[in-house]
């Protein structure tokens, strides 16, 4: 079993598309290009933690009956619904979940939670990352609209704490 991660997915927001520059032609070829992307890296059996904003639109919460993989919701702005509307398709909805170290949320938490956890894995800014190599955007922009792994976001966080590791080595010796 494997854990992923995604978000802002935004399934049926035909408006997204022009928004944040998408490639598709349409919300209908958006909603099945992240649907195939979805399929083909999660199993069934594997976890998918689902960083919020799922869709704008109640009647397009079943697409998620499409979509492999247990799902833990993550709620996002846009996840405006009743807790019930969203316990057919997720495993669980939570504001924020720790996993690994690291703080799972939708919108960038603020830095002083530096302390407490590795990195803020998080959504919600659709074309860019933050400066500040703490936080990564897994925006489906940001993503190649696929899931990634867990392992992928730990392995881009290791790169950086080595180098913030020889960062303050090299302060030290300076």
């Amino acid at each position: 079993m494997k854990t992923f991660l995604i978000s802002d997915t935004h399934f049926g927001h035909a408006n997204i598309i022009k928004y944040c520059d998408r490639p598709f032609a349409n919300v209908d070829e958006m909603d099945q290009a992240i649907i195939k992307n979805w399929n083909s890296v999660v199993a069934p059996d594997d976890k998918v933690y689902h960083l919020g904003d799922v869709t704008l639109s109640k009647k397009k919460l079943y697409i998620l009956d499409h979509l492999n993989g247990t799902k833990v919701l993550i709620r996002g702005n846009h996840d405006i619904f009743k807790l019930k509307d969203y316990m057919p398709y997720f495993k669980d909805v939570r504001a924020t979940h720790e996993l690994g170290g690291y703080i799972l949320s939708h919108i960038p938490l603020h830095d002083s939670q530096k302390q407490r956890f590795r990195g803020n894995i998080h959504g919600h800014i659709h074309e860019k990352n933050l400066p500040d190599p703490w936080y990564y955007n897994i925006s489906v922009e940001q993503i190649g609209y696929t899931p990634i792994t867990l392992e992928q976001a730990m392995k881009r966080y290791s790169r950086f704490n080595i180098r913030r590791k020889e960062s303050a080595k090299n302060d030290i010796l300076s």
